[in-house]
């Protein structure tokens, strides 16, 4: 199985924010933006894998700032830690106003897929090439993040 860079990987998602995405506040829908975080993060993990891939955990979710109806909101996806079947993705979500062209980072999330064979069972995948600093510095983290998690599965097992 060939290795392959984070750049091989990222996604983008776009979307103009309508009315029918608004909560009782007149903001977009939480569950909406997680939504797409989602979908971002899957078509990642599916594009790395060149494999279906499903959402195992979300490990973590912020809300900075609301999304408005009129907003164009950017999803970019990219891998940060490649286990033998599990792959974390971090989602940064950036509203924009297109009137004036302000730029908002609304969300971060990290997200971690599993890939899966033709039968459904986690399948291996490929080795993620790391360049830069910065993504090895993500990798770092995204090791630690995956660790902890596994501890804490460990820890619930034992509950």
């Amino acid at each position: 199985m060939d290795s392959k860079h984070v750049s091989d990987s990222i996604i983008t998602l776009t979307q103009f924010m309508q009315p029918e995405h608004a909560n009782n506040s007149g903001n977009v829908h939480g569950g909406w933006i997680m939504k797409l975080i989602d979908e971002a993060g899957g078509l990642c993990a599916t594009r790395h894998a060149r494999r279906p891939a499903v959402t195992v955990a979300v490990d973590s979710l912020r809300f900075l700032s609301p999304v408005h109806v009129g907003d164009l909101v950017t999803f970019t996806a990219h891998l940060t830690y490649v286990g033998r079947t599990s792959m974390e993705v971090e989602v940064h979500v950036e509203a924009e106003n297109i009137f004036t062209g302000e730029k908002t980072h609304t969300n971060s999330a990290y997200l971690v897929f599993v890939a899966l064979d033709r039968e459904g069972r986690p399948a291996e995948a490929p080795c993620l090439i790391l360049e830069t600093d910065e993504e090895k510095l993500r990798w770092e983290q995204g090791k630690h993040r995956q660790a902890d998690r596994l501890a804490r599965v460990q820890r619930e097992a034992r509950s």
